[in-house]
């Protein structure tokens, strides 16, 4: 793919894509959703959850018997902000987003109030032009509209810009074309662990080949 400088502005997804979560913390999490809602998780299935493998989440909620707004209100009570940031790491090969020149920004589907403690926390938050964690009033990936509002709060538009969102999810890749960005799919899985593979503008296994392909 292109250099940095080929583009504007670049936008980026958080977990999954820049920062994952040891493995202990998601399985004490799930433990304790399970106690909330009568039901046991097996080790794929909050791998399933967490990560967004297979698909919408919502979707297999349902499929499970689940209300996903039910759901996520108990998964939300039990998270402790300062105990997800404390367990959550940063990819190494994401360091090359704290040298990229602005606008530089940050669209997630983590919940604002995790979302800035784990940030904080691995002093990243200084990176980013805009921080905007999706909910009902934003919309959700793909739906372009987080996208475009993040653009928006940085003065860019993908008519006059030439923008790239950077994610780990089909949901990241679509919601980058649904905004007219360029789209780049991070595998952090491999495609028979998803269960399908994401397709997007460009598909890269780490940011080494984003920004420095030679490091390959």
């Amino acid at each position: 793919m292109g250099s940095p400088s080929d583009y504007d502005v670049w936008l980026f997804d958080l977990d999954g894509t820049l920062v994952d979560t040891e493995w202990s913390y998601t399985r004490e999490v799930f433990d304790r959703v399970g106690d909330r809602v009568g039901r046991e998780f097996t080790d794929r299935e909050a791998e399933i959850l967490w990560h967004g493998l297979g698909g919408s989440r919502n979707e297999r909620l349902r499929s499970w018997g689940f209300d996903p707004t039910a759901f996520w209100a108990a998964f939300h009570d039990i998270e402790d902000p300062q105990r997800r940031a404390e367990a959550t790491y940063l990819y190494d090969d994401a360091a090359y987003v704290g040298d990229l020149d602005g606008p530089v920004g940050v669209v997630t589907h983590c919940a604002e109030f995790l979302a800035g403690p784990v940030m904080e926390h691995l002093d990243i938050d200084d990176w980013f032009d805009v921080v905007l964690c999706c909910d009902d009033d934003t919309g959700w990936k793909p739906d372009p509209r987080p996208l475009e509002l993040a653009l928006g709060d940085v003065g860019v538009e993908p008519a006059t810009h030439r923008g790239v969102y950077v994610g780990d999810a089909a949901s990241d890749v679509g919601a980058a074309m649904n905004a007219g960005l360029d789209a780049v799919h991070v595998e952090r899985h491999a495609p028979e662990n998803r269960g399908h593979c994401v397709l997007g503008d460009y598909r890269v296994e780490t940011f080494h080949e984003v920004f420095d392909p030679r490091a390959d």
